[in-house]
């Protein structure tokens, strides 16, 4: 077991208090820290303590796959961890964006390549050659917008607001319905020029005023809209987020976003796990390279409710995050004095401890997990317990099997809640 050093990545949006806290450290912070980053990807990986040295994760992993990774990890995926774990914290609203599914990123990255775009230049959209589906699980409460909100529900939005010069926008909505419809409404937005798109936002943020102060269903979604214009003024990703569903999670709930899903982190404090990638597509409310163009090409316009996901709790406690991504799978521990869980170690690992303390006993060795401190146990690592008091997010490959559901509970504190092996 390693326990982890996390580079933390500022950027605008990020918070000044949140991630500071979470590790220990004075507040304010200099600038806004925005996420704290687990794991071996190539801009920014973890570093580990071996041999008396520093050592970066992704080279550990590149040096020995098997080991790190175990066989059947490194024969799928390579040598490279195939998951990233982050916390988020976002006092402001993040870019309106979406990720390629895995054809369209290798075909975005190979197209990028014969064009000759550099890897780090600011107009590139695919920095590498996988997708990338994440999970957030809220620390605190925590809005987004995701995905697009069911059609009729638009219209409501749209008819409320009684914008006259909104209503054409709406009309493939209201003729062709669906997915259809929602692209060429999405599009015709992106497409309006610098002027009358002035004129159409000033209109739409003046009435989604008087609606967030009124008792309506959309006064919270109308409230963002709002912020969103103040921040972003002229910019047609305010136009377009009227499309989205808004999300507000308590503590513990999460969303699963899938390829093609257009999505905004909005502000919160949560447990981010994605693919190993870097790939994103922006459409609005930033100043980074913004193409509506291959944008279109990647979004999933099917209108629906927004995928909140409540954890599947076993007889042990332990609340898993169901997910179809095979890179990742995210598990919740809740560990109270006595307690004993056992964690098998068929696949690689991070451990981060977000409250209390935590000890992981893994034959004679030892780790004290903190408040905001994370650990990798290799997949060559004999199975550890940990014990103690606090609650610790645990993400492995989706495709070990863990052995959760069905696990003996004996001893502790509590036979209801005590040792197992998960």
């Amino acid at each position: 077991m390693d326990l982890l050093r996390n580079p933390v990545r500022t950027y605008a949006w990020g918070s000044r208090t949140a991630i500071p806290e979470l590790l220990g450290e004075a507040t304010p912070a200099a600038e806004p820290q925005a996420e704290l980053w687990m794991g071996a990807h190539p801009v920014a990986p973890s570093t580990v303590l071996r041999d008396g040295r520093a050592r970066s994760l992704l080279a550990c992993i590149e040096s020995d796959p098997a080991a790190e990774l175990g066989d059947s990890v490194a024969a799928e995926y390579g040598p490279r961890l195939p998951f990233l774990l982050k916390v988020l914290a976002a006092e402001s609203p993040l870019s309106l964006q979406a990720h390629p599914d895995a054809g369209q990123a290798v075909e975005g990255f190979a197209a990028e390549n014969s064009r000759g775009v550099p890897l780090d230049a600011p107009n590139r959209n695919y920095r590498d050659a996988s997708h990338k589906p994440e999970l957030l699980c809220a620390l605190t409460p925590f809005e987004a917008l995701c995905g697009f909100r069911p059609v009729a529900d638009t219209l409501r939005l749209v008819d409320l607001l009684g914008v006259p010069e909104l209503a054409p926008f709406a009309r493939p909505l209201r003729r062709v319905g669906g997915a259809a419809g929602l692209r060429e409404t999405f599009a015709a937005l992106t497409a309006v020029p610098a002027d009358p798109r002035a004129a159409l936002l000033a209109a739409v943020i003046e009435a989604c005023g008087h609606c967030a102060t009124a008792e309506c269903e959309f006064a919270a979604q109308c409230r963002w809209t709002v912020e969103l214009g103040r921040a972003h003024p002229g910019d047609a990703g305010v136009l377009c987020s009227l499309l989205l569903n808004l999300v507000q999670l308590a503590p513990g709930e999460a969303i699963f976003l899938g390829a093609g899903n257009l999505h905004a982190y909005l502000r919160g404090v949560g447990v981010e796990v994605m693919a190993n990638s870097d790939n994103v597509l922006r459409g609005g409310l930033t100043a980074k390279h913004v193409d509506v163009p291959e944008l279109l090409r990647v979004v999933d316009f099917r209108p629906g409710p927004a995928p909140v996901i409540r954890p599947v709790r076993a007889a042990n406690g332990v609340e898993t995050y169901p997910t179809p991504a095979p890179e990742f799978r995210l598990s919740r521990l809740a560990l109270r004095p006595g307690d004993v869980v056992g964690i098998d170690s068929a696949g690689p690992q991070i451990l981060l401890c977000v409250a209390g303390s935590v000890e992981c006993r893994s034959g004679e060795s030892r780790l004290v997990l903190r408040r905001g401190a994370s650990a990798f146990v290799p997949a060559g690592e004999p199975a550890p317990d940990l014990r103690g008091q606090g609650v610790v997010f645990r993400v492995t490959t989706g495709d070990t099997q863990y052995p959760d559901a069905g696990a003996e509970i004996t001893g502790g504190a509590d036979s209801s809640h005590a040792s197992t092996r998960a």
